[in-house]
């Protein structure tokens, strides 16, 4: 008895330690056929273009190509259904943002997902500040005097956003918050029709990315008050943040990172780590990503999963303080 007992021991750890190899090895071998990223915008807009130039890089050390697919729809909340559903080994990633996987868990309060339990954190990709933006003929040429001014305006001002429970939005309840102002948000679907808008004097201010804004800007139309963050960007050095401005509180990295499945192997999310770090850090992604205004901020997973935990509570509150619901839960 003792000897097929022993036998029988022998023959389980040799079944486990084969399982044990095989994990390894498949991860080594990895990727052996192509990966898809899902990107939760339209096609040709900077966030897709972006992630179509790091993903062919990384594709030339991975040695399989990367195919970007567009799933928009219900703020990002497709694509991530699909990530979340998806087998995880590696072959299906998502481009996910501040929106996906921090302000959806609040404006959302039936969310079908977990942002930090349902996906494994590859790496940050790129991150801006929306920029303080009024019309040319707007009195004020700082935020402190629009706020005056706001003051001046029982009504309020209004302002323009690319839509309910987004950066835009958000950053005009803050605005209002600690200026102590009313403003009307008017929210638009996507941000062009609101930079129209401005530019006709039909809104009185928006927060917007600079490539946006910045052709109406270089051509006279709209000037730039203050970037909603804490550090001045190269490319506009003579811009002051909100926190120089005496707005500290007025600022929301906008970020986007990589994200695979929850239960990826580590060894595949340390492979893609390091791969599309290296391909963040070239200079051929640099040189397209700051003269949109933006920044570059490869991760480690570790860190992108701090960010993504640290939103979800600080701008889960200014969702809660601005009322906003989704729109297809108002």
């Amino acid at each position: 008895m003792n000897g097929k007992f022993l036998r029988f021991g022998l023959l389980l750890a040799a079944l486990m330690i084969g399982v044990g190899c095989a994990a390894p090895s498949r991860a080594d071998d990895y990727p052996t056929r192509p990966i898809t990223i899902l990107v939760p915008f339209p096609a040709g807009g900077s966030s897709d273009i972006v992630m179509r130039l790091v993903a062919s890089k990384a594709s030339e050390a991975l040695k399989q190509p990367i195919i970007i697919e567009n799933r928009a729809g219900a703020a990002g909340n497709v694509a991530v259904m699909a990530i979340r559903n998806a087998q995880p080994d590696g072959y299906l990633l998502m481009m996910g943002h501040t929106g996906t996987h921090a302000i959806n868990a609040t404006l959302y309060s039936d969310l079908k997902f977990d942002p930090v339990k349902d996906f494994a954190p590859i790496t940050g990709l790129i991150s801006f500040n929306n920029i303080l933006t009024v019309p040319a003929a707007s009195p004020a040429k700082t935020p402190a005097e629009l706020v005056a001014y706001a003051k001046t305006k029982p009504e309020g001002l209004s302002y323009g956003s690319q839509g309910v429970g987004t950066g835009g939005h958000l950053l005009g309840v803050l605005l209002a918050k600690h200026g102590g102002v009313n403003l009307v948000h008017v929210p638009y679907r996507g941000i062009a029709p609101a930079v129209t808008d401005l530019v006709a004097g039909r809104v009185d201010m928006l927060f917007a990315a600079y490539l946006s804004t910045g052709p109406h800007v270089e051509t006279g139309k709209l000037r730039l008050l203050a970037i909603a963050g804490t550090q001045r960007h190269p490319r506009l050095p003579d811009l002051p943040t909100t926190q120089e401005a005496g707005f500290p509180e007025v600022q929301m990295q906008q970020w986007f990172g990589l994200f695979a499945p929850a239960k990826t192997p580590t060894a595949i999310v340390q492979k893609l780590n390091a791969e599309f770090v290296k391909a963040l850090r070239s200079d051929e992604v640099r040189d397209k990503v700051l003269p949109q205004v933006a920044f570059v901020i490869p991760t480690t997973p570790d860190e992108l999963g701090a960010l993504v935990a640290r939103d979800i509570v600080r701008l889960g509150q200014v969702v809660k303080d601005s009322g906003a619901k989704a729109p297809d839960e108002r």
